[in-house]
């Protein structure tokens, strides 16, 4: 029953991610990590694909 919801959690997390790192053209969400922000979206995202292979 929770398994849905946290997998999209992770794709909408990720995607969110990366358009806030774009729209504030690189000063949130973590402007310390610069370009790395996008890696770290992506990974979240990653994340939540990776889960699709476990639902059923």
């Amino acid at each position: 029953m929770w398994f849905k919801p946290v997998m999209f959690g992770f794709m909408l997390l990720g995607l969110a991610w990366i358009l806030v790192f774009y729209i504030s053209q690189g000063r949130f969400p973590i402007a310390d990590l610069g370009s790395w922000n996008i890696l770290i979206g992506f990974g979240i995202a990653f994340v939540g694909f990776l889960m699709t292979t476990r639902w059923r």
